[in-house]
């Protein structure tokens, strides 16, 4: 458990909080409309596919030959998270993967490997994940999300819930965590799961206290504002228009005191506002500890719970204050931004990993010579040419679109 000491800067704050358990205040009884931002929306949009992308390219390079049968691909669809079947996701991206017949084999089985441009952009991206700065900072952010939970750890499967949104490798217990002893430990976290298997968890061996400083007191500091009356940034889309009492009442809640994520604040009565301003405190160092600042709002509630947040906390957190927090609905999810982290639809500090994700996704977005976008399943028909679309041939249902074995 974190010790007190670590909690507050100062005892006249810790009396504070005693005086704040008592003071319950409500949400005023004002409905907030959801209002559509088109410009986050196209930020959560252009990642599409994009995950289960890097997990297929990650799948086919950890073979031996760096090819794989298309009928080993088709059963992992639950997996990979493929949207639609392996062979259409494989031929809706062209420039990415490559569907074709070995050669000198009788009755050869389709195999799909990487286009040489995909190959070039792995080597690329791996000489950046090998940069021991870039390592450091992925570690310290992982640091930093187990001390949000008092236990300072947390449970596997919530880590790998984070791994992508964190930039961690995907193979990260092998790969990246032996390189941070000091930082990191697996451990028992003392309860089984519903199979009665033993929960293992990731543990930070020791609270770093030069770590336990959320992104708010980073930019107070910075901008040598009042560190006692931190108020959350506010961006509300065009459009929103909230009433005055509405308007009144979140000045009112900006003035209270700040409280840290890193600071056990469950003392305070839940229904208060104090409390509410530390769980958007915690919501918003979680946000800002990801590379691209938002997250699938499940990931945000499974975490919540995990660190003693009851589900409907974090739901209103989300609901009351629309101008902090902006959930999405495009790619069949619902994904939680930060918008102070966005300029319309951009970051404003790009971290170099979603510069490397956005070479992917340029990639997978390539377009044809004339200016023609690749169309998913479209071979092209020609003046007396038995293909049709899909890259079958009339009466024959067992072709697929490849081609012979061969780089482009």
């Amino acid at each position: 458990m974190r010790p007190l000491l670590h909690f507050t800067a100062a005892a006249s704050h810790r009396q504070h909080h005693r005086l704040c358990r008592h003071l319950i205040r409500t949400f005023i009884s004002a409905r907030i409309k959801w209002v559509r931002d088109p410009y986050l929306d196209t930020a959560v949009e252009r990642e599409k596919n994009l995950k289960p992308l890097l997990l297929l390219k990650t799948l086919i390079l950890s073979q031996p030959s760096q090819t794989i049968p298309l009928s080993t691909v088709s059963p992992m669809k639950p997996h990979l998270h493929l949207p639609a079947t392996a062979k259409n996701f494989i031929e809706k991206y062209p420039s990415i993967f490559k569907l074709y017949l070995p050669p000198s084999k009788t009755m050869p089985l389709p195999r799909v490997k990487l286009t040489p441009k995909a190959i070039s952009l792995h080597h690329e991206e791996l000489l950046m994940l090998s940069l021991s700065h870039y390592r450091k900072d992925v570690a310290e952010r992982l640091a930093k999300l187990l001390m949000l939970a008092r236990c300072r750890k947390s449970p596997l499967y919530l880590i790998d819930m984070f791994k992508y949104d964190l930039g961690l490798p995907h193979d990260y217990l092998l790969t990246f965590l032996p390189e941070f002893p000091e930082y990191f430990q697996i451990s028992d976290m003392g309860f089984r799961d519903s199979s009665g298997n033993v929960v293992l968890g990731l543990e930070l061996v020791s609270w770093r206290k030069d770590l336990a400083v959320s992104a708010m007191e980073k930019r107070v500091k910075s901008q040598g504002e009042n560190e006692k009356r931190i108020k959350f940034l506010m961006n509300l889309p065009r459009g929103f228009d909230l009433e005055n009492r509405v308007m009144e009442w979140v000045e009112e809640w900006q003035n209270l005191p700040y409280i840290s994520p890193y600071e056990n604040a469950f003392h305070l009565a839940p229904n208060s506002d104090q409390a509410e301003k530390w769980a958007v405190g915690v919501i918003h160092e979680l946000l800002s500890l990801l590379l691209s600042k938002k997250t699938e709002r499940e990931n945000i509630f499974h975490l919540g719970e995990f660190l003693g947040f009851t589900r409907l906390r974090f739901k209103k957190a989300l609901v009351h204050f629309p101008g902090i927090f902006y959930v999405s609905n495009k790619i069949r999810t619902q994904t939680v931004v930060l918008r102070e982290e966005y300029k319309k639809n951009v970051l404003i500090e790009r971290h170099p990993l979603m510069g490397m994700r956005n070479k992917y996704i340029n990639l997978m977005n390539r377009v044809l010579r004339r200016g023609k976008p690749i169309r998913s399943g479209f071979v092209g028909r020609k003046k007396g040419n038995s293909f049709i679309k899909g890259g079958r041939r009339k009466g024959d249902d067992n072709i697929y679109r490849i081609d012979d074995d061969g780089d482009e």
